[in-house]
């Protein structure tokens, strides 16, 4: 892009280095219409000029409204199962069932105390010496909705599969499993769209360069992922600018 730059920069001072000689040493008869000529050249040239810096910058403005949008719904996804998990102990890659379970299931609403009561093994060991032990007792005091919880009033849990700006049909792939030996498994899910499904109308050698992107302030790699199916994490791959909660 730069180097479209120079020479675009460089053939309009060419250009208007012409428009001078040609003022000088043409003859007059004929001078107008080069002249002309030209001069649309060089207001084409710049024009060119111009978009090749603008082009970027309006790129870039349409990929971070988009991304917004796309991560608002894997932040969705996300606290969806995540209370899934507490409630099945596991995490889901149907989205009609994590639907089906926002509409439907409730949060326990529970309190825990400690107390403490006789051991009446160490009481017996003890020969009838009185022996106590500490104990936690969780009470279950009602159920709330997971709906009311997670989204009030809104519906929009309905269509947080559907991926913003993508074409028609475009879901979120949704995937979910267990990390870990036997005895000792960690369920784990992971939400994911590639960058080009998102920015699939716009020009191919921007979207090239965002997939290569590598940068702090950016979200690396060709894909918005929130969970892994490789590490036990719940974070998403974006950084803290793009996440609007």
């Amino acid at each position: 892009m730069i180097t479209f730059v120079l020479i675009a920069i460089a053939a309009i001072l060419v250009t208007i280095g012409l428009v001078w000689l040609i003022d000088k040493y043409v003859p007059i008869k004929i001078k107008p219409v080069i002249t002309i000529v030209l001069w649309v050249l060089i207001a084409y040239l710049g024009y060119l000029t111009f978009m090749s810096v603008y082009n970027p910058i309006l790129f870039n403005q349409v990929k971070e409204k988009r991304y917004v949008k796309v991560i608002e719904k894997l932040v969705d996804i996300r606290d969806s199962e995540l209370a899934y998990n507490e409630v099945n102990g596991k995490f889901t890659d149907n989205f009609d069932s994590l639907v089906h379970f926002i509409e439907t299931g409730q949060y326990a609403i529970i309190e825990r105390r400690d107390s403490t009561i006789i051991d009446e093994e160490l009481t017996k060991l003890y020969r009838g010496v009185e022996m106590k032990k500490d104990i936690r007792i969780i009470d279950t005091l009602g159920f709330v909705s997971v709906k009311d919880s997670l989204f009030k009033s809104s519906e929009r849990f309905k269509t947080m599969m559907n991926v913003p700006f993508a074409k028609e049909g475009t879901k979120f792939k949704l995937e979910a499993g267990e990390l870990g030996d036997v005895g000792e498994k960690i369920a784990v899910f992971e939400a994911s769209i590639l960058k080009s499904d998102i920015l699939h109308d716009q020009q191919r050698d921007y979207i090239i360069q965002e997939n290569q992107v590598n940068s702090v302030e950016e979200i690396n790699g060709n894909t918005i992922r929130v969970g892994s199916m490789d590490q036990v994490k719940t974070n998403g791959n974006w950084p803290k600018v793009y996440d609007t909660k």
